[in-house]
């Protein structure tokens, strides 16, 4: 399985982005994903999780009612739509996928196994 994101940049605070995705190397159908993110001496923030069906969505209190996480499996992709975006937003943002035998979603990193090289989203005021 290889992930690539995509959509990382910079923006004044108050501004949206969207990330995306793309999963290839296996059907993306069967994948339980997720997104997380690092700053600098900080461990790897979980931020929204979804099921392989996308039916089943979780996130972080810290980005609720702002982030919205969606997937495409025709197209083997998973979004993140952000708005509203906080400095605190700033970080590096990966995408995570692992093997799910239902419809579940995960929200712990060792729940992962498959990751990107992630993508920088800053938000300045």
């Amino acid at each position: 399985v290889q992930l690539v994101e995509s959509g990382g940049g910079k923006v004044q605070a108050g501004g949206s982005l969207r990330l995306s995705c793309v999963l290839s190397g296996r059907t993306a159908s069967t994948y339980a994903m997720a997104w997380f993110r690092q700053t600098p001496g900080k461990g790897r923030e979980f931020v929204a999780a979804i099921s392989w069906s996308g039916i089943g969505t979780y996130y972080a209190d810290s980005v609720k009612g702002r982030f919205t996480i969606s997937r495409d499996n025709a197209k083997s992709t998973m979004y993140l739509e952000m708005n509203s975006l906080k400095p605190e937003d700033t970080a590096v943002y990966y995408c995570a996928a692992t093997y799910s035998g239902g419809d579940y979603f995960y929200t712990q990193r060792d729940d992962y196994d498959h990751w990107g090289q992630g993508t920088q989203v800053t938000a300045s005021i």
